[in-house]
């Protein structure tokens, strides 16, 4: 990156795909932060054109990213600058820093822009400039999504004939102030933060299956919680490029090490997450690690009613995966297949790309979800999932949902290491 600026309140460097990153440091470093972080939504929704758009911040660090709105002016009239301003102040914001040095030219519209607001103030309307504290209310989005309660549930086990577990899972929450891991079993609302889970399954030489899985997590908690404070329509056209950019960059720390140290060569792994914004859920996917949606349906037998059914939406990749899809396979006979098991796509593991299969689908009151490593699928056929989650046994009644899909895995199985995240709506 090419550092832009280097002063006592911030640090600004443009990257290489022109995106512009500041670190605020200095006196009242966090105020700044959240203040401009707020202004540029605020904006956002009032769809200003000619001021950056917040593309992701971190808390931790006190970065923002947005996008870039050309150099900056050199020259210009007193009458020009101060019409620029006046401009901005139709949308409701006052630029408190109102000087030369805040604006920029983008060659690519002809247009004059606005930058820098941590010192902006939103005001009241557009009655005389009158300032105050208001609520910021994001843009109702083009798709359905309302805050839901959910509870989870998650369990890993090694199985029967291991002594190393490389699976690996994770239930953490993103809000203003940062992140926070979740427990293996709790419940929350994504009213006020999102929630994400996913599950991760490692391979490879040695030990290094087990630092593939832990490397597939912590890029995770370092990459997704900068998106955080997007509005929901820029949230829902930026989600497939956010995850498609999470999965390459765990590929490429997986590669490299494969390349430097011989203990991790051929280190791979499997991966798939869900991200809970709202009601909406965004997953990505690569390997055979599975995520199951339990949504509502007629029920036939009962006039009326619905029931809920199971659906595997991610796929599995690998050939005889490929087979089952395609009709050429049935349950039974891609259990079974010696070539189950042969990836054609992981991260890492040799291969030159990642491509995840990514999604977004709305979760409803009442449904679930179920993420799952291939240990899971090694024990337990569809039937079986869906019986555990739905209709379980009175003698496990006492078990969460996902204890009672480890265990009864591993006693059936046990082959594998196996792991399982459930969440109810």
């Amino acid at each position: 990156m090419i550092e832009a600026k280097n002063t006592q309140r911030a640090i600004v460097r443009i990257g290489y795909d022109g995106r512009v990153h500041k670190f605020f440091q200095g006196p009242n470093a966090q105020k700044r932060f959240d203040n401009e972080c707020r202004v540029l939504i605020y904006l956002e929704n009032r769809k200003c054109s000619f001021v950056p758009r917040l593309l992701s911040s971190d808390l931790a660090t006190l970065e923002m990213v947005t996008s870039n709105c050309g150099a900056r002016v050199e020259r210009l009239g007193d009458e020009k600058i101060k019409s620029i301003f006046a401009e901005l102040g139709e949308y409701g914001v006052r630029h408190d820093d109102a000087f030369l040095r805040n604006i920029t030219y983008r060659a690519s519209d002809g247009r004059f822009c606005v930058i820098d607001f941590e010192f902006s103030t939103i005001l009241d309307g557009l009655d005389g400039g009158k300032a105050t504290t208001i609520e910021l209310a994001s843009q109702s989005p083009a798709y359905s999504n309302v805050p839901i309660a959910v509870r989870w549930s998650a369990m890993t086990h090694s199985g029967s004939f291991r002594s190393n577990n490389e699976d690996r899972f994770l239930a953490m929450l993103i809000d203003q102030r940062g992140v926070r891991y979740l427990g293996k079993d709790g419940q929350s609302n994504t009213r006020d933060a999102d929630l994400l889970f996913a599950v991760a399954d490692g391979m490879g030489g040695e030990r290094s299956g087990e630092l593939a899985g832990k490397i597939a997590i912590d890029n995770i908690t370092k990459i997704l919680p900068r998106a955080y404070l997007m509005t929901d329509q820029h949230l829902a056209e930026s989600a497939p490029n956010i995850l498609n950019g999470l999965f390459a960059a765990i590929h490429q720390e997986l590669v490299t090490l494969g390349q430097w140290d011989p203990m991790c060569t051929n280190m791979g792994a499997t991966l798939t997450l869900a991200w809970l914004h709202g009601s909406t859920v965004m997953f990505a996917h690569i390997g055979d690690t599975r995520l199951y949606h339990f949504r509502s349906s007629p029920d036939p037998t009962s006039s009326g009613h619905s029931k809920l059914v199971m659906s595997q939406l991610t796929e599995d990749h690998t050939y005889v995966g490929w087979l089952h899809r395609t009709g050429k396979l049935n349950e039974r006979g891609a259990r079974f297949h010696p070539r189950k098991n042969v990836l054609s796509k992981a991260l890492g593991a040799g291969n030159q790309f990642a491509e995840p299969q990514c999604g977004t689908f709305e979760l409803k009151q009442n449904e679930k979800l179920v993420l799952c490593t291939d240990g899971i699928t090694d024990g337990l056929w569809d039937r079986a999932i869906s019986d555990l989650v739905l209709e379980p046994e009175s003698a496990m009644s006492y078990l969460t949902p996902a204890q009672r899909l480890v265990l009864t895995a591993v006693a059936e199985s046990g082959k594998d290491n196996a792991t399982a995240i459930v969440i109810e709506a």
